[in-house]
């Protein structure tokens, strides 16, 4: 997500006033690196130190906030020279990269031997662990979800959001309307277009890597191509812009009423909701399944243990994290989904029919892909082969031959 200088600044000062206040009787003091930059993280960071400095008031946190871009740069240029903050955050696509340039601490012993592990699954574990030993604790998650104008859904006599791709193909052409400027669903096919090409090649039954080594099924995924692109190309459902329309341009497609359908996450909940009346202008659904596979990412992220010079502190604030009241106030501030099922049987989620779609998926979703290459083949191979096609440069065929080709490639 883009931030303005406008909102740099707020997050700037935010931070600094934040890092700035001590305790009088502050026993210790440990430092946290993380990525949050919009001004609802800022907003969920600053509750969730309020909270930890009530329950731990001995202990004092100063946080840097570091851009994503720049986030691995700065943590291997302190692993090399010196300089580690006590703790950070840690995402599941980053483990790998963290634990090969030895940044993280093992915190298995702690973790095993905290209550608090009782309320987070097995499964939550997966991306923050590596060879038996665990590395961070999970604290929330982006949870795949779709998000459905259930104003235009009414009106056009559909009876609630689709549940299979048959079902989502259909809808999208009842609720299209380009006389009005109206589409039924708003296509990522610019930057960051991989993620659902990727999700609807394995709902179409071919699986991305197997034990290490390329696993395109060619047929599947020419067959899943086909599908997605005759969106745009065939049935026409969604947006002339398609090709170009990154983050930004759906979001806005939906938040204005041009499409009436959209695929994301739970982190952009907060800035549908400031725009849209949940319930009645738009509402969740979880994501469509395909022919052969149900597929919805949900992706873990947590905080980890850098050095270990105060380390009863950084323990007592990443397993903070991972405690209801800290998920809670994550969640309220940006619509990132709680990690913990103590904070999801609390009436707050509970009783908000907006959250049971996300609540569904964790029982059935996937980690996103993570492998040695995975984000370059994505960007640079996934990315313009579906454009290309869009375009009308390549068929879907010679697009999955460029896929194959350079996930073989990443993978050598």
């Amino acid at each position: 997500m883009q931030v303005t200088k406008r909102e740099f600044l707020v997050v700037t000062a935010a931070l600094a006033l934040a890092s700035g206040i001590r305790s009088a009787h502050a026993a210790a003091a440990i430092t946290y690196w993380h990525h949050f930059a919009s001004q609802s993280e800022v907003a969920g960071l600053l509750k969730i130190i309020d909270l930890f400095g009530k329950a731990h008031p001995g202990i004092t946190v100063t946080q840097e906030s570091i851009p994503n871009s720049d986030y691995m740069a700065k943590v291997s240029s302190a692993v090399v020279a010196g300089g580690r903050p006590d703790t950070g955050m840690v995402i599941a696509e980053r483990l790998a990269d963290l634990t090969a340039m030895g940044a993280l601490i093992d915190i298995s012993e702690r973790v095993n031997a905290w209550k608090g592990k009782a309320n987070l699954p097995e499964n939550r574990w997966t991306g923050m662990s590596a060879e038996g030993a665990i590395y961070a604790v999970p604290a929330y998650a982006f949870v795949d979800w779709m998000y459905y104008r259930k104003d235009y859904f009414e009106a056009a006599g559909l009876g609630g959001p689709p549940k299979t791709f048959d079902e989502f193909v259909v809808a999208c052409k009842k609720l299209t309307d380009p006389a009005k400027g109206r589409y039924g669903f708003g296509m990522r096919g610019g930057a960051g277009a991989f993620k659902y090409v990727i999700d609807v090649m394995e709902a179409f039954g071919s699986p991305i890597v197997k034990d290490g080594q390329a696993a395109i099924d060619k047929a599947a995924a020419v067959e899943a191509l086909t599908f997605y692109s005759n969106l745009f190309l065939k049935d026409k459902v969604v947006p002339p812009s398609a090709p170009n329309d990154s983050y930004r341009q759906i979001m806005e497609g939906f938040r204005t009423g041009q499409t009436a359908m959209v695929w994301h996450h739970t982190g952009s909940l907060i800035e549908i909701s400031n725009a849209l009346k949940a319930g009645e202008q738009f509402s969740t659904a979880v994501m469509p399944a395909g022919p052969k596979a149900h597929i919805a990412r949900v992706a873990y992220a947590g905080n980890g243990i850098f050095k270990d010079d105060n380390i009863d502190a950084a323990w007592d604030w990443v397993s903070f994290w991972g405690e209801k009241d800290a998920a809670i106030a994550l969640l309220e501030a940006t619509g990132y989904f709680p990690a913990s099922t103590a904070a999801l049987e609390d009436d707050r989620i509970k009783n908000n029919p907006i959250y049971k779609a996300a609540s569904a998926t964790l029982d059935f979703g996937r980690l996103p892909n993570a492998f040695v290459g995975a984000a370059g083949w994505s960007e640079n191979i996934v990315n313009p082969a579906f454009q290309s096609i869009l375009t009308g440069q390549s068929t879907p065929e010679q697009a999955v031959d460029r896929m194959i080709a350079g996930l073989e490639a990443a993978l050598k």
